[in-house]
């Protein structure tokens, strides 16, 4: 379970681009539809002096009855001078780019060099299952095809990258022709799943393939789905308790570098949004905004006045 948590909740992540259209369509429909629209994610505000910055908790992955989002959220985004997110999504190139350097392996190269023979063989299961020939992977290493498993998974489940809640942010910002800055790059955020071990990527592939297979991952990702759909604030801080629990490399990994890695370096980016711009507004995994070590509890401690709006 707390591999797709990896995925949905703290990377940015996807191989694949696709038409922002639907997005698009669901952010103008925002300023039409009249009904009650609930509450989604989890959303505070941080205040210095006279400056502003709204903090958003999103999912990277979604559908179209995720929008229009509720109106605290979307007046927020209308009131801020600037959008700021993870990665710029928009930015294929520097995407492909990040792959070919973190995740393929040189000419001459494959993943079956780089696993045991029982990781290879599980592989190849997995893929046969997904109907991916493995001539299409060969050259991937293990963490990427992790996370391409996993999109493919999302995505026939009903999640697909492309109806993201980033995509509906950004399109709303160029619709308002606001300006875009990204807290993090492709680069730095796949260089950190590169950072792995072997033996490490292995374990990480091993845990998913067999998360995978039995369907117990999905089922528990779909509920920590429903909780951010919900605000339910304490299923989140509840599931992030136990994931800071688990003890594999895996969850060692999303704790340590996919959290408290990156949280700190985060609440830098917004303490000089407070400093220096009159409104922003943040929007970041959910997790990143969850606990004593989330950004927002980081800035509270660094002195700044942050509120919880739900």
């Amino acid at each position: 379970m707390r591999r797709y948590v990896v995925f949905i909740f703290t990377v940015l992540l996807s191989p694949y681009t696709a038409s922002a259209h639907a997005d698009k369509t669901a952010a103008t429909s925002a300023s039409v539809q009249k009904y009650t629209i609930p509450q989604r994610g989890t959303l505070y505000r941080a205040t210095h002096g006279g400056n502003v910055s709204y903090l958003f908790g999103t999912i990277h992955v979604g559908q179209t009855a995720f929008y229009p989002l509720e109106p605290q959220v979307t007046r927020a985004l209308s009131d801020a001078k600037k959008l700021v997110i993870e990665v710029d999504i928009r930015d294929t190139e520097a995407m492909r780019l990040a792959i070919l350097r973190h995740g393929i392996y040189p000419d001459g190269q494959t993943v079956n060099r780089h696993l045991s023979a029982d990781g290879s063989a599980q592989l190849r299961q997995a893929l046969q299952r997904a109907g991916i020939p493995f001539e299409s992977i060969a050259r991937m290493k293990p963490w990427m095809i992790t996370n391409l498993l996993l999109i493919q998974e999302m995505a026939r489940h009903g999640f697909p990258t492309e109806q993201g809640i980033e995509k509906y942010f950004i399109s709303i910002a160029q619709e308002q022709n606001k300006p875009i800055q990204e807290l993090e790059t492709a680069d730095y955020q796949l260089s950190l799943f590169d950072s792995m071990t072997d033996a490490e990527q292995e374990e990480y592939l091993k845990e998913n393939l067999a998360e995978l297979a039995n369907g117990e991952a999905m089922k528990k990702a779909l509920a920590l789905i429903a909780a951010w759909q919900n605000a339910d604030a304490r299923g989140l801080e509840n599931s992030l308790l136990e994931m800071q629990k688990g003890a594999t490399a895996s969850d060692r990994f999303l704790q340590q570098v996919l959290l408290d890695q990156r949280n700190p370096n985060m609440a830098n980016k917004v303490e000089a949004l407070l400093k220096t711009d009159k409104m922003s507004f943040v929007a970041v995994g959910a997790l990143h905004l969850l606990g004593d070590k989330g950004v927002p509890s980081l800035l509270q401690k660094r002195g700044y006045e942050v509120k919880r709006i739900y």
